[in-house]
């Protein structure tokens, strides 16, 4: 077990810094699990609820500050995968269930997280082999139909293409 802020077994936190956006959540930092892989490299483990830019299992360089804390610097290596954040209509078909959401784009292999009970945000990790157009067709039919809301949080060349 490493002494490091934020550290559990053999993986670490990364810190990334962002402007806060009008509307959104009021954060201007969000932690991120990783796996350590060099002196300065980590591999993202977790999906980004705030962070653009960045993607489950990219490569992320970092600096470590006085206190112990490792803020990111850049991307190092794209892993290829797509980050979308879905939130769903409180009042529409699925009610504010991050759990429907989730389920939804399961038969994709997708998976994710969710914020929290009271603010139901569920950040997805769309895998580089997923059939990208059809979830973006599922992610536009839910937004037409009232279902949620959605936005990029990190795409590929891939994505933009399907």
């Amino acid at each position: 077990m490493s002494d490091t802020p934020g550290a559990v077994g053999d993986r670490i936190k990364i810190w990334f810094r962002f402007a806060p956006r009008e509307g959104w959540l009021p954060q201007d930092t969000e932690g991120l699990w990783a796996e350590p892989l060099g002196e300065d490299t980590a591999r993202v483990d977790n999906v980004p609820f705030l962070q653009n830019g960045v993607a489950e299992g990219d490569v992320v360089r970092y600096e470590t500050d006085d206190e112990g804390l490792h803020w990111a610097t850049d991307r190092a290596a794209a892993s290829g995968n797509v980050t979308v954040r879905v939130l769903p209509e409180r009042h529409g078909p699925l009610g504010p269930s991050a759990g429907a959401v989730r389920e939804r784009f399961a038969p994709f292999g997708v998976g994710g997280e969710s914020f929290s009970a009271e603010f139901p945000l569920v950040a997805l990790t769309v895998p580089a082999d997923a059939p990208m157009g059809a979830i973006k067709a599922l992610l536009e039919r839910g937004e037409a139909d009232g279902w949620w809301h959605w936005e990029l949080g990190c795409a590929t060349e891939a994505w933009h293409a399907a």
